[in-house]
Parts: structure tokens; sequence; C-alpha cells
């Protein structure tokens, strides 16, 4: 029978070398009071401490002190899994100057080895990561040079096929965040934008003889209709009842409580954007490579759309009349309506579909998607991307190899250099008036997040959109497939890349 404690109660029930998994999409739906409760313990009293936190796409909420920043950074955790690091402003930093374990795992991945532990099984196989930096011939999942865990990813071969093997430390505290409890404990996420991986932890830590938190916004005396239950309440251990967050009125738009035509996304998207720090100035650079990148888009596709450049594909999607007759989809679950940016990314307008996270992989890993758009941090002459590790930062996989590792066409959007990229679009010319100092075409990626060898085993067409040019995935690595009228081919594209390329049979002028 489930009890109701306050936070600073609850989290008396955590104790030193508990792991811990917590339900979260980057930077929505944490369990925020939860966190801050642990903090507030453990400034106070320096317990629970040696934790092990574990998270499928990260926690945090774009301040580095609120949620569970605080006693990361004050030495509460021994060991940190994580799929992505971008919400947690303070940990991604840390994470580099060896204080503790750091892990990172393709997102889905973890989801699941979460789901696997929820079923009684040790870990999960998995294809995904097969050749990228997690396979443990190249570097593997540790990020410092504490981290020398080889149990979480190992190779295997299972009737001669090799497969990666994603086993977690067990898990036996659960931190989740839903929206309402009925009076038997069942717990609902009505007014939540994605259930994320709930169900399966709160199932993983039962199976291992442990504990359930769940933080809700309100209790009722209506028993919730069994479709609408997320968490039955016999897997609850403990409901803390809080204060419901402040969102803007716009943000209900991300809740599926009401239905949200077509045609109406695109004032929805706007609102957001404007709250969510996701509105940005128009960008010519950007606005050719979506363009550019939305003519491979055909009616039916199921597609995902990565943030950063790839989000422009949508614009275009729209303006040729295909955004309606495609179906986009986001890795937290959500299907059907138009993923939404910046710090409500992984929430969606106008959903048709919201399910579990790892039913939402999957449909990925399975080559469900018919079409993806990625962005890159750079690109090497084999065809390989680096899109999760940057010189002097670190956000993590997240999603990202599970989308490309079995998507037909992968189409990666990314300028041909950056910091000082000036172009001009007039009509159907491009000109460069200023190269950036940063090229993002090189010799070798400094870390590989897609393998194009593994792409061509798998019979993937994998296209470079840029700003002045289009690359091929060839078999002999990056060929020159278009390059845009008022385009200097010699001048703007061969001459500023650090490897000769070869030019395609059927180069040509977009």
């Amino acid at each position: 029978m489930f009890r109701i404690l306050s936070s600073d109660d609850a989290v008396k029930l955590i104790r030193n070398g508990d792991c811990i998994c917590v339900n979260s999409f980057v930077g929505i739906e944490n369990p925020v009071e939860l966190h801050e409760a642990l903090y507030r313990r453990f400034h106070s009293f320096g317990e629970p401490n040696n934790l092990t936190l574990i998270s499928s796409a990260g926690f945090g909420v774009w301040d580095e002190n609120r949620n569970a920043e605080g006693y990361i950074r004050e030495g509460a955790v021994k060991k940190l899994i994580c799929g992505h690091f971008g919400a947690m402003l303070s940990t991604k930093k840390i994470v580099m100057e060896d204080r503790f374990e750091a892990y990172n795992l393709p997102l889905g991945c973890i989801s699941h080895a979460i789901r696997a532990q929820a079923g009684g099984l040790p870990g999960a196989l998995s294809k995904v990561g097969l050749d990228i930096f997690v396979d443990p011939r190249r570097e593997g999942p540790g990020i410092n040079r504490l981290s020398k865990d080889a149990s979480l990813c190992k190779l295997v071969q299972v009737d001669g096929e090799e497969f990666l093997y994603y086993q977690l430390p067990p898990i036996n505290v659960a931190l989740i965040k839903g929206t309402a409890a009925d009076r038997f404990g069942n717990v609902s996420f009505d007014d939540m934008y994605m259930s994320g991986d709930a169900l399966s932890i709160c199932q993983a830590a039962k199976a291992n003889h442990g504990l359930v938190i769940v933080q809700v916004d309100r209790l009722v005396t209506t028993p919730s209709r069994p479709r609408n239950t997320i968490i039955p309440g016999c897997l609850v251990d403990v409901l803390v009842v809080t204060e419901p967050e402040t969102r803007p009125v716009a943000f209900k738009a991300l809740t599926g409580s009401f239905e949200i035509p077509y045609e109406e996304w695109k004032g929805w998207q706007e609102m957001i954007d404007e709250l969510s720090q996701a509105k940005s100035k128009s960008n010519p650079a950007y606005n050719t490579i979506g363009r550019r990148a939305a003519r491979e888009l055909r009616e039916d596709d199921i597609v995902n759309i990565g943030i950063g450049i790839p989000e422009t594909v949508a614009k275009y999607a729209r303006k040729n009349n295909l955004l309606d007759k495609i179906t986009l989809t986001v890795e937290s679950g959500g299907i059907g309506g138009f993923p939404a940016s910046g710090t409500v990314f992984g929430a969606m307008i106008g959903a048709a579909s919201v399910y579990d996270m790892a039913n939402q992989f999957d449909l990925y890993d399975s080559g469900g998607l018919n079409i993806c758009f990625m962005g890159a941090f750079e690109v090497d002459r084999f065809g390989n991307a680096n899109s999760h590790r940057g010189p002097d930062a670190f956000s993590g996989i997240g999603g990202f190899a599970n989308i490309t590792a079995n998507t037909p066409t992968v189409i990666f959007c990314l300028t041909f250099n950056t910091h000082g990229l000036l172009i001009e679009r007039k009509k159907d010319e491009v000109t460069i008036l200023q190269n950036g100092v940063i090229p993002k075409f090189v010799s070798n990626v400094r870390s590989v997040s897609f393998s194009a060898d593994r792409a061509i085993k798998n019979g993937q067409r994998v296209l470079y959109v840029t700003e002045r040019c289009v690359f091929e995935l060839c078999p002999s690595g990056l060929c020159l497939k278009e390059v845009y009228p008022g385009v200097d081919m010699e001048k703007d594209v061969l001459s500023l890349l650090p490897f000769p390329v070869q030019l395609h049979p059927d180069l040509k002028r977009s």
C-alpha cells in the first residue's frame, strides 16, 4: 500500500549507494521537487551519497541551480548514465573534470535496457551502436578518464551475428513525475507532454525489490479510466503531492488535452517558440539547407527531424504543401503532430499518439522511419559524422544513433563551415560572401556518431546537404553530387576541403 509523504520525508527512504532511475526527457517532465529535496538532504546531512543515476534522455531544467544539478555538483553521485546531457547545464561541464564516472549510451538502448530489467532480464541486445564511439572496439561509452565500466556495453555474437549488449546496474529507486493519483494510487499522465519510460522504470525497480516514488500535481477521488493509468497503484510505494508547475497557456497545446487541427499548428508553434527560447532569426544558410533537404520528402513518409538546422526542413515542407501529408515523430513517443523545440523539446503539437518511449525506439531500430534529417558537428572524408562531441562541448548522442542506424534515407543538414559564414541567396543563386573560420568537413571526425561503413553495408542512402553543395555517401566515401547555381565549384568547395573528393557521375547544379 502506498504512502503519501512530503518530498523531504520521501527522499529519506533513499539509501547511500542506491541506483536511481529518473523518468524525464531532456528538459521536460522532471520530478523537480524530488530532486530538490534530495539536494536539501545531501547539502544538510551528506546523504544519500555514492549514488548511481540513470536516465534515457537525461534530466535537467536548463538551470544549473535547479533540479539535480546541485547534488551532482556537490558530490552525491558516483556514476551517471545518460543518453543526453543538453539540459543539464552544470553537469555536462563537470563530467569532463573527472569528478565521477559518467557514461553516454544511445538513448533508445538505455530505454530498451530499462525495459529488459522490467522483464527480469539483465540487458538488451541491439545492433545500434556498432562501429560508432560506444562500440568497445572504438572508445566505449565512458566520457572521462574515471569511466571504465566495461559491463555497460559489450560486443557479443548470437547465431554468428554481431550485437552490442547493453546492461545497466540494477535499478532500485524510481523517481517519476505524473499528473494525478486516484485513491488507489493509480497514476495518470493527463497533463504531461509524454510518459517516457515511466512504467518500465517502475517495473524494473519492483523487479529489483526497490522503491517507487511518484511526484504528482494532485490527488483525485474518481478512479482513473484503466486505459489512462500509466502506473498502476500496486507499483507505487510513495506519492508526493506538489503544487503544479506554472506553465504558459500556450504550453497546454503540448498536453494533447484538446484537438489542434493542422491549420492551427503554425500559430501554436510560433507562440511556443517565443516562450521556449526556440525562436531564431532567419538565416540564409540554414534556409538554403532546409529548402534543399525538404525536396527529399515524399508523401506518406514517416519522418524524424532533428533539432537545430534540420528544423528548417519542416518550414519548407509546409511551403511545399507536404507537411500535412507526412507523419512526424519525436523520440519521446509522439507521432503525427509537430515537434516543439527549445526548452520543451520532446513535446508535440497536435500529436495523434503518444506512447512509451521504448515503443518509439522499436519503430526506429527496425527501420520504421522512411527518412530522417540530422545535424552534425563535423563530417569526414569517409562520410562518418560526429554529432555528439565538440572540441569544448559535450551534449551526448541522444536518440541520434537509433534514428540513423536503420532509416533507409539519412539526410545530414550542416553548413560547409561555421563561425563567420555569410551567404546571400537571390532566387536560386547562392553567393558565398564570407567563409567561416571553422571547417565542418575534416579528414577524420573527433568521435564517430554515425558510421559510413555500416550505412553502406546496410544499403542506406545518405546525403550531406550544405548551403552551397550536396555530398552523397558512396562506397569510396564522400562524393560531390550537386553544386548550387552561383557557387564556384573549385573556389567555394573543392579548394576548401582538406581531402580530395570524388565527383559523382550525376554531378549537377541544383
